[in-house]
């Protein structure tokens, strides 16, 4: 494995690294939503997986394609329901459940094509996208949420309390969970909800289908 300051290109996004740890080497992984494939190039160099991409945007596949990635042009909200039940080890949905139009339909398939889902994604709920709407009356602006609103990709304004919400509704596992900071540094696990809910900047998931999760 490269040591941080080794090799070309920069170094990985830092919840990048963590699906890193959650995925199995040798899995069978489809990425969904995988943009340049920076996630799944570190996937297949570092575990070794069978990694296969999905990708809206023409740019992002070539850029994959240029990687020499196996990537097709789709669309997570209505290409997933042409996958057969348990096609791969590991479905990963990287900071995009929040710009699918149907974020409950596309969880659901995630749970139905991959035994085990990672799924990361902004915290609408930080502290610093209340302080913006309270005192500035604007929507935020941050290093995890980069665009004006006229210009952002999100269309379903998440945060983590959310999606625990929504896991529980549609029977899924919460098996392990991460909270980053607004520094990308990982928040401790013992921690409620609401605190990961008002300090974390963005939240990593691992599921898989049946249960819940008791911690509030």
């Amino acid at each position: 494995m490269p040591r941080a300051g080794e090799g070309a290109g920069p170094a990985p996004r830092v919840d990048h690294i963590v699906v890193l740890g959650l995925v199995p080497p040798g899995a069978r992984v489809l990425d969904i939503g995988c943009g340049d494939g920076s996630l799944l190039a570190l996937l297949r160099d570092r575990r070794g997986v069978d990694g296969r991409g999905i990708e809206l945007s023409r740019e992002g596949v070539n850029a994959c394609l240029a990687r020499g990635l196996p990537v097709i042009q789709g669309d997570a909200d209505t290409d997933l329901a042409n996958y057969p039940d348990g096609a791969f080890d590991v479905v990963v949905l990287s900071q995009t459940i929040q710009a699918t139009r149907q974020p409950r339909v596309v969880l659901e398939h995630l749970l139905r094509i991959g035994r085990q889902v990672i799924i990361s994604f902004p915290n609408f709920g930080h502290w610093r996208v209340r302080a913006e709407l309270a005192f500035r009356g604007r929507m935020p602006v941050t290093e995890i949420m980069p665009d004006a609103w006229y210009e952002t990709p999100n269309i379903h304004h998440c945060t983590i309390r959310d999606f625990v919400g929504l896991c529980r509704v549609v029977g899924a596992k919460i098996e392990t969970a991460a909270a980053l900071d607004s520094h990308g540094r990982p928040m401790r696990f013992a921690m409620p909800w609401w605190v990961w809910n008002l300090f974390g900047a963005q939240g990593v998931f691992l599921l898989r289908r049946g249960g819940g999760d008791g911690r509030r």
